[in-house]
């Protein structure tokens, strides 16, 4: 398949899906993954949600939408709770509250493996923002947005799946860049030659 053909594939299973909400999600979700700071990370987190939310809801991909709902609420309140001394009290109660919540969701949204996919996506993703390092938020977005590439595809979400694709590429660029990298030594020049 060339690359011509593989664009129009695309743009035709695309063409099916097309709505402003995914288009936004798509945006915003590769945005997330390549944002500096922990806040503007959960930001860009709440609104690519709310916006796939809705994308799901369209395609009748329900746990994926009840999800969503759950990952807005959850980047919201670590960005404005999560490290705030004197707030952080309330912040585990919630956090288990909806990750109970994401349970039921599940289990009355059930769909087999899409609902289980998202499933494990949002707990990893629960899991991420209750991290203060952006580094460490950053591989648990990782995990929970493979386990939402594996949702996508299996619901047909032609955005999801490319938004996840950047957003994983965004993630591994964002952590490549806060490597380390020693540097090189210098070569002797080759002095024994005759």
């Amino acid at each position: 398949m060339n690359a011509a053909s593989y664009l129009y594939s695309w743009s035709a299973a695309a063409a099916t899906h097309l709505d402003l909400f995914g288009s936004l999600g798509l945006i915003l979700g590769f945005t997330a993954g390549v944002m500096p700071r922990r806040a503007w990370i959960l930001a860009a987190s709440a609104a690519c949600a709310a916006c796939f939310g809705a994308h799901y809801l369209t395609l009748g991909a329900l746990t994926g939408t009840a999800m969503c709902a759950i990952s807005v609420l959850q980047s919201l309140v670590s960005l404005r709770c999560v490290g705030a001394p004197g707030r952080s009290g309330w912040v585990p109660p919630v956090f288990a509250a909806s990750t109970l919540a994401a349970a039921y969701l599940t289990l009355v949204t059930w769909n087999g493996w899409p609902s289980a996919c998202a499933a494990m996506g949002a707990l990893l993703a629960t899991g991420a923002r209750l991290q203060a390092a952006p580094q460490t938020m950053r591989q648990l977005f990782l995990g929970a947005s493979l386990c939402w590439a594996g949702h996508n595809l299996l619901v047909g979400s032609v955005f999801g799946l490319t938004c996840d694709v950047l957003t994983i590429l965004g993630l591994v660029i964002a952590l490549l860049r806060a490597v380390p990298v020693s540097p090189l030594e210098p070569v002797a020049p080759d002095c024994a030659r005759a």
